[in-house]
């Protein structure tokens, strides 16, 4: 059987720092020669975008499909500070088909500046933070974090975290197994990559339909909202039962399942990374109901929140 390829997108923009460029490039390789030891069948393929590559195939809609664009440090000079038009663009028209995208140090305000940052949360550099929050203060700016993966939008922190990001979507497209076997190779500690991977939900973004993925970008962001299947399905001016057969092709999963998955991902997010109560974490990821919120909980984790707490974070 032919590997599965994963096309990823490197944006090689005026200042962009080198090593991490051709390390992202590198790391990749080495991760399908781990991928090929473990009979996974998948394969990275990576290209370098230049402005001149972006423009080239800006208008490209079939044979220019990328499931991840990453955006790395920069190191130069502040081009990060206003990219061209037809950068944002074209980041924008990834995302849109279903690409993730992906940001390290100030890539984030590359990304910011697409809009594509809007009500979300997201990282860089602490030492860029105040500047970056007065520029898009619409944007749920959190440096204490190392790395933010929010579905389909990953944000990370330091100069040297583009070697974090490409350890993350090893782990999200193949297997943590894989990007700890990487790690060690690289001699990069992952230990702490597991509390984020294990049962982790990634939800499907590649099915090609637009106004599902649409709808799916909108649940990403009002997860702890009421959402209803008659709110969705104008959302994508659809009726009902359309918008239903739509939603389980595209995503294999009901709204009403995608929408708990979606909830308890968070939720183990913020169990990980807070020290917020049990029924403040019910209450921030949209459950009114404590008691629900632990069965749901345990349906989809197989711990309860103190069981899942005691396992990844007192351990």
């Amino acid at each position: 059987m032919d590997a599965i390829t994963i096309k990823i997108g490197i944006i090689n923009y005026p200042g962009a720092m080198q090593s991490a460029v051709h390390g992202l490039e590198e790391m990749f390789i080495l991760a399908n020669n781990i991928c090929k030891q473990h009979d996974i069948q998948r394969c990275f393929s990576t290209e370098s975008c230049d402005i001149e590559r972006v423009t080239e195939t800006i208008n490209d809609d079939h044979t220019f499909l990328l499931q991840a664009v990453l955006i790395p440090p920069s190191i130069a000079n502040d081009y990060y500070l206003s990219p061209d038009k037809q950068l944002k663009d074209w980041i924008k028209k990834h995302h849109a088909r279903g690409a993730i995208t992906c940001s390290a140090c100030a890539g984030a305000f590359i990304l910011a500046s697409t809009g594509l940052l809007e009500q979300r949360p997201a990282t860089t550099h602490w030492d860029l933070a105040a500047q970056f929050s007065y520029a898009y203060p619409n944007v749920a700016l959190d440096v204490d974090k190392t790395l933010i993966n929010d579905g389909d939008i990953i944000t990370a922190d330091g100069i040297m975290s583009w070697i974090d990001l490409g350890l993350e979507l090893v782990a999200q497209f193949t297997h943590p197994h894989i990007m700890r076997q990487l790690g060690k190779y690289l001699i990069v500690d992952t230990g702490l990559r597991e509390q984020r991977y294990y049962r982790s939900f990634v939800p499907k973004l590649d099915h090609g339909d637009p106004v599902i993925l649409k709808i799916q970008h909108y649940m990403q962001i009002h997860f702890n909202e009421p959402i209803t299947i008659t709110a969705l399905s104008k959302q994508g001016h659809l009726s009902e039962r359309t918008f239903l057969r739509r939603f389980v092709k595209a995503t294999g999963l009901r709204p009403a399942q995608y929408l708990q998955r979606l909830r308890i991902q968070k939720a183990c997010d913020l169990i990980e990374t807070t020290n917020s109560t049990f029924e403040t974490i019910s209450s921030e990821v949209g459950y009114e109901d404590n008691s629900a919120f632990r069965k749901t909980f345990v349906k989809i984790i197989g711990l309860t929140p103190k069981g899942f707490k005691t396992k990844f974070v007192n351990s």
